[in-house]
Formats: structure tokens, C-alpha cells, sequence
């Protein structure tokens, strides 16, 4: 997407007392704990972080958002520009364990990540894009939608990890939005059910690497409820969406539901420990801005961290 609007006025913070904010209101605020690390867990999450490496950020910002994601093992990160300067300044503020993988740019000159704890998470040898060849792209179909399935505009992009005996492959998503007219809706549609039905089909496999497939993103879908369009393409094959604690949406412009993490019933729902949420970085931020003009908070909130805010989802990483 094009950058954010740029604040035209100047704001400095400091960044150990944001810290110490965002820490307190995740440990006591109704709704939003996130559970701490443990040795017989696995916390994943995932951030679109707007146009990482194109929006001017300072050190500060990256402090912040490196901090943020340093409470999960592993995240996936959208919006990632072939800059990767934005994506390395993160790292820089992480702990030295961390390891991060990347995806080639393609639309919007984007770029998937993966961060990751090697402490708590092993990379395995499974790692790529979902790609359609152009017949099994004829065989994306949808009641209703007569267009034809293109293939996407950025390629999902998915490896596979193992923490305990826990053994699972992550697939993250940004999937086209366009505008709210037919065409890219019924567009947006189809690439939906494509990454379901090639999750469906990958654990359906004799020659499966693992039945625990988990897409997780920005699926610019807008309510997780039947009869949205995009919901009913994302769970007809089966994925599930499990409802978070916080009950906020992952957009802090539009409280939409735009980014997901779904998983299928079995095996994998069987490791799922209930916990799951978003974390709405937004409600403690840059308070003193925020008491004074809640427009120019918001504005500088989308600019130098990010609209949409991270969700996060914990599984046991044994029986």
C-alpha cells in the first residue's frame, strides 16, 4: 500500500516509560494478557506493520515495536518492503536469538518475514510459497464469483517449525484488497479460498510434512461471522477461527477483523490452549498525545507504528 500520511508536527516520547506502559497494561488490563513465556509453549503472533522500511521511523519506534514482538516466539510479519532496513532495525532492538526469514518482494513490492526464538523454536527444511499452477488455478472456485483465480498478488509464504513434540507449518498471508467494488471483492475471495484449500489439501496428503498447517495474516477480511464474504471463503474447507478474549479488531483505524490466525480441528486444536487475542498497543501508547488531540495521535500511531495492531495465538508444544 502507499505510506501512511507523514505527521506534519513533531512528537518525542520516552521510550523506557513506553515501555513500562505498554508492559503494565498488557500484565493488567481486562482482557489483553498475553501469557508469559513458557517451556511447554509455543506463543506465535502476527503484525502487518505498515510499510515497513518505506515510513520514516526513528530508533525510538523500532525500540518499541522490537519490544512488542520480543514477547512472542515466533511472528510473522506483514507489509515488509524489499528494504529490508525497517525489518533489520526491528531485529536490532530483539534479543540475540532471534533469527528471521524473508520472502522475495512481489506486489507492492512486498516481502513476508518470519522472526523467530531459536530458543524455543527449530526451523525445519519445509520452506517456500503456495503457487497454483495454471490448472489447479482453474480449480479455485467459488459459488457465485465467475471470475477467474490469477493466482496472487504476493505468494503466501509458509515454513515449518518444531517446538517440543509439537511439530507445525506456519503459512503467512497479505492478501489483495483493492477496493470494496465486486470485482476485488469476488479477487480478494478467491485468493481466500485458495491458501484454505491448499491448507486443506496439504493435510489431506499421504505425503503431508505435518497435518498442523496454521495461516495467519492479514486476510483483509472484515467480520468473522457468517455471510461475510471473505470469513465464508477462509472456513468452507474447514479452518477455524477461535474467538479472542479481547474481542477488538486488528485495525486501529476501523476495528475490523482484518488479520487472522485459523487453524483445523484435530491435532492442532488439540495443542491449542484457549489463549488468543489482540493486543491493542493503541489504548496505552503516546498518552499525553493522545489527551490532546486524538486526531494527530492516530495519525502519528499508523505512521510510525503501525494500523493494524498484532494478534497472537499460544499452543502446547506437547501432548
Amino acid at each position: 500500500m502507499p505510506p501512511l500520511p507523514k505527521p506534519k508536527f513533531n512528537y518525542d516520547y520516552d521510550v523506557a516509560a513506553q515501555i513500562d506502559a505498554l508492559r503494565h497494561y498488557r500484565d493488567t488490563e481486562p482482557g489483553r494478557a498475553i501469557p508469559p513465556k513458557a517451556t511447554d509453549r509455543i506463543l506465535l503472533a502476527t503484525w502487518n506493520v505498515a510499510n515497513l522500511g518505506v515510513q520514516e521511523r526513528t530508533d525510538k519506534d523500532y525500540q518499541l515495536l522490537g519490544e512488542i514482538m520480543s514477547w512472542f516466539d515466533i511472528i510473522a510479519v506483514e507489509e515488509v518492503n524489499d528494504n529490508l532496513i525497517g525489518l533489520r532495525s526491528i531485529c536490532s532492538h530483539m534479543p540475540a536469538t532471534y533469527r528471521v526469514l524473508v520472502s522475495d518482494a512481489s506486489g507492492n513490492n512486498e516481502r513476508l518475514a518470519f522472526l523467530y526464538d531459536t530458543t524455543k523454536a527449530t526451523l525445519l527444511e519445509k520452506v517456500g510459497e503456495i503457487a497454483y499452477s495454471p490448472t489447479g488455478a482453474r480449480n479455485v472456485k467459488l459459488p457465485g464469483i465467475t471470475q477467474q483465480f490469477n493466482g496472487f498478488d504476493r505468494n503466501p509464504y509458509f515454513a515449518a517449525f518444531e517446538a517440543g513434540t509439537f511439530k507445525f507449518l506456519l503459512a503467512a498471508v497479505h492478501l489483495f484488497y483493492g477496493s470494496e467494488s465486486s470485482i476485488d471483492k469476488n479477487r480478494r475471495s478467491l485468493e481466500t479460498y485458495a491458501v484454505a484449500r491448499w491448507a486443506d489439501l496439504r493435510r489431506k496428503s499421504q505425503y503431508a510434512y505435518t497435518r498442523n498447517i496454521v495461516p495467519l495474516g492479514d486476510f483483509n477480511l472484515p467480520k468473522t461471522q457468517p455471510g461475510d464474504q471473505i470469513f465464508d471463503a477462509l472456513t468452507k474447507r474447514g479452518l477455524m477461527l477461535p474467538g479472542h478474549t479481547s474481542q477488538i479488531g486488528s485495525s486501529i483505524a476501523s476495528d475490523n477483523h482484518y488479520d487472522q490466525i485459523a487453524f483445523f480441528p484435530g491435532d492442532t486444536e488439540d495443542h491449542f490452549t484457549g489463549n488468543t487475542g489482540v493486543f491493542d498497543y493503541d489504548g496505552i501508547i503516546f498518552h499525553t498525545l493522545y489527551q490532546a488531540n486524538q486526531k494527530d495521535f492516530l495519525i502519528y500511531c499508523r505512521y510510525h507504528i503501525s494500523d493494524h495492531r498484532p494478534m497472537w495465538i499460544e499452543f502446547k508444544t506437547g501432548p
